[in-house]
């Protein structure tokens, strides 16, 4: 009777690590109850702390919670940079990873993306009347970025005559302008925006130049988890059209805030 009792036990063990096995990201998610959003914490207004209230806010995580409520989940996050938010996707410490990404073809061979939802371009933002207007007066220069964003190797390209530093982070890239350590910032206008005008002295920074790249920032997700991709999609598809993204959109950059900047291009949505 013993040995049967183990037996059964270990038949019960076996379906029951088969039934993990098989669950998939989406089942995953919705039976933990949480969707484990990475996310930048000093990127505004995408996903910064607040001064105030010292809460986490901003673009990307508004968008993290709806979808997590149309999974009917709550949404936790945990900070990334540019450098971390690819690898904590592949190794699972993160469900998805909203985080002012680029959606790039390259990118494609290690996690999946969601549809576009923010299009963006790379840009300079530099000290006003430093006699810098575009990539070709940076040769010779320093230039600012963050470590492991695609705006490195964007402006090696576009100026292969300027030196590249990278920094973990805008805020530090900003500080590095600054102090004269560096001639120019570069990265997403939107994000030049923010370091702009949260500054003490905005009126001291211009953003300059033509799009140096089109940035459409998609959301990183597993690989070949396709049930996952499609309800992010879907929450996403549903944001728009219900006008809750476009609320969102305006909370951020709408004519009211600090960082306007009005809304041209339209989310692909699915019949």
């Amino acid at each position: 009777m013993r040995r049967l009792s183990i037996i059964v036990a270990m038949v019960l063990a076996m379906a029951l690590c088969a039934s993990v096995a098989m669950a998939d990201k989406l089942q995953e998610v919705k039976a933990r109850g949480v969707l484990m959003c990475g996310v930048k914490d000093a990127v505004v207004p995408f996903g910064y702390i607040d001064e105030d209230t010292k809460k986490l806010v901003g673009l990307d995580i508004d968008i993290c919670n709806y979808i997590a409520k149309e999974l009917g989940v709550k949404a936790e996050f945990k900070p990334v940079t540019s450098a971390t938010r690819i690898p904590m996707v592949v190794q699972g410490s993160i469900d998805l990873a909203a985080a002012t990404m680029t959606h790039k073809i390259a990118r494609d061979d290690t996690i999946d993306f969601s549809i576009t939802y923010f299009m963006d371009g790379q840009k300079l933002l530099v000290k006003k009347g430093a006699g810098i207007n575009s990539v070709a007066d940076l040769k010779g220069k320093k230039v600012g970025t963050a470590k492991g964003s695609t705006s490195e190797q964007n402006i090696m390209a576009a100026q292969p005559d300027c030196k590249v530093l990278s920094f973990e982070g805008y805020p530090q890239a900003m500080l590095a302008l600054k102090q004269g350590k560096v001639k120019a910032v570069t990265t997403d206008s939107t994000i030049l925006l923010g370091l702009k005008n949260s500054d003490p002295n905005p009126e001291k920074w211009e953003i300059v130049g033509e799009f140096i790249s089109p940035e459409p920032y998609g959301i990183g997700l597993p690989e070949n988890e396709s049930n996952f991709r499609d309800a992010v999609n879907q929450a996403l598809i549903k944001m728009w059209k219900s006008g809750d993204y476009k609320k969102a959109y305006n909370k951020w950059f709408g004519p009211d805030t600090k960082y306007y900047l009005p809304l041209t291009w339209n989310m692909e949505v699915w019949p």
